[in-house]
């Protein structure tokens, strides 16, 4: 997995090292030791702030070199706006982050002390702040070797800096609030690693094998090969990978951390399409490089499980992957294809990319025929439709149950990872009759987004169920100052908030 940023926290008399970053609220509001340190230079901080117009408006930054009277190569000066949410402050760290690495230098430290903490207490402002920052000194450079200069001479890559320290009232707490958002953090790690993995080095047997090493955390993992899947009946996610000469798996993570015995599993699926040629119906080559990342649900669910080992989560949880590849080959599904799902129902196949609704099929039915989870949540990267809809900002949420999709959307809201709910409907649900079969897995032209979901519900019982299109979010998403990579890991949070906020207290 991608290096860990170093995080320490240390008192606010601690001696900075460093980068030294100091923290302005709204019309130039510094706090204590910011003023103080000000004093000891005379008043150059805030006679360059003034300068600057800098007026402590978040995003806003000056930077002095070789400070007066501060034993630090250089002072930045950053604004904090109002940070007043949670997802402010966490912008605010990687904002801090961002600054901090377009310098050079190892370490540096953070004066974690706003003239306004707001509704935060000092340690969670000075937790955020540090994931923040974690999250924001994500890079995958795995198979760099060396890189260009400008006068095209090789010069080893640049590293980031890897240690941050973070001054503030009470380090020892902030370090005990920063446990378990590590723990996300490395779940998010994780995601993305995966993601950017490039389909050569990452088909379904490798991804599998990785899921073994997640063991460690505590986890139970089991990982299940064809002639199982074969036997447990999962012909429609065999026919996807049937064309690839890589064997395809399903992997179950399961996480038993409640105290209670009679506690109910909350189950997670993703879809984990390693590579999406589209089969038969072949892909434009244009772009087709992305399709590597059309695991994104998958793993999603990885970093998801390894959150809750990491942080000692008290819920049971399962996570579920379908991994296989979509190749065309002698031995690839047609169009027209009928296949038998697990659950009995057949389908005609009459558009061989439609392929990731054939995974989550058979691996949601297997999800509830054996866990009979208390809910579900199902991730894909399903259409570029949803993309159309609602761009890369929010997921296209669908739900059969509105409790479970109105805890979706306020985890959302709280960590900014978004979710919008789309319709579902019999008239939608009539697109995807068929005459030959149970059902086709495409719709036609219109309300692409929904009827992928349609087919998807058609494969749940009577279980609560939520349905994630993550096209648009998973990978080649809008970039923010926690997400500088093509892969966002986008999910690990906002699901692990969902558990947080209303599973895991009950569960105690």
């Amino acid at each position: 997995m991608s290096q860990l940023l170093e995080i320490q926290f240390v008192s606010l008399s601690a001696a900075p090292t460093g980068t030294l970053v100091l923290l302005a609220g709204q019309e130039l509001a510094l706090g204590p030791v910011a003023r103080g340190l000000d004093e000891r230079m005379k008043g150059a901080l805030s006679k360059a702030a003034r300068a600057a117009d800098f007026t402590g408006k978040a995003k806003a930054a000056i930077e002095i070199l070789a400070p007066v009277a501060i034993d630090v190569p250089r002072l930045l000066l950053l604004g904090t706006g109002k940070a007043a949410k949670e997802l402010d402050r966490l912008l605010l760290g990687g904002f801090a982050f961002a600054q901090i690495s377009a310098r050079k230098g190892d370490t540096a430290s953070i004066i974690a002390e706003p003239a306004d903490l707001g509704e935060a207490s000092a340690e969670v402002f000075a937790a955020d702040l540090a994931l923040g920052a974690m999250l924001r000194s994500y890079t995958f450079k795995k198979y760099r070797t060396t890189r260009k200069s400008e006068e095209g001479a090789e010069e080893e890559p640049r590293d980031e800096p890897r240690k941050l320290v973070i001054q503030c009232a009470k380090p020892d707490a902030a370090a005990k609030a920063f446990a378990a958002r590590k723990a996300v953090a490395e779940g998010a790690f994780l995601a993305r690693d995966l993601v950017n993995e490039p389909a050569n080095m990452l088909g379904p047997v490798e991804f599998a094998e990785r899921m073994r090493d997640l063991s460690r955390t505590g986890l139970e993992i089991e990982v299940l090969d064809e002639d199982q899947l074969a036997a447990l009946k999962m012909g429609a996610l065999l026919a996807v990978g049937q064309g690839s000469e890589r064997p395809s798996r399903v992997v179950v993570m399961q996480w038993h951390g409640a105290k209670s015995k009679r506690a109910k599993t909350l189950c997670f699926v993703g879809k984990g399409v390693c590579f999406d040629t589209g089969g038969i119906s072949m892909k434009p080559a244009g772009g087709m490089e992305d399709m590597k990342g059309d695991m994104g649900g998958a793993a999603c669910v990885a970093g998801l499980m390894l959150a809750l080992a990491t942080r000692k989560a008290a819920v049971n949880a399962v996570g579920l992957i379908g991994l296989t590849e979509n190749m065309p080959s002698g031995k690839a599904q047609r169009p027209g294809d009928i296949v038998t799902s697990m659950s009995g129902q057949t389908i005609e196949v009459l558009n061989t990319d439609a392929e990731g609704r054939l995974v989550l099929a058979d691996v949601l039915w297997y999800a509830q025929e054996r866990f009979k989870p208390r809910f579900i949540v199902d991730l894909a990267t399903l259409t570029g439709a949803i993309i159309v809809a609602l761009g890369k900002e929010y997921a296209g949420l669908f739900s059969n149950d509105d409790r479970l999709a109105s805890e979706l959307a306020a985890a959302g809201e709280a960590t900014g990872e978004k979710v919008w709910r789309m319709p579902l409907g019999k008239a939608y649900d009539k697109l995807i009759d068929s005459k030959n079969a149970d059902m086709k897995n495409i719709g036609g032209r219109h309300a692409g987004a929904i009827t992928g979901a349609q087919f998807v519900q058609r494969f749940i019982k009577d279980t609560p169920w939520a349905h994630l299109d993550v096209a648009g979010t998973a990978m080649d998403s809008s970039r923010s100052d926690i997400n500088p990579s093509w892969a966002s890991g986008w999910g690990v949070r906002l699901l692990d908030r969902l558990i947080a906020d209303n599973y895991e207290k009950a569960e105690k």
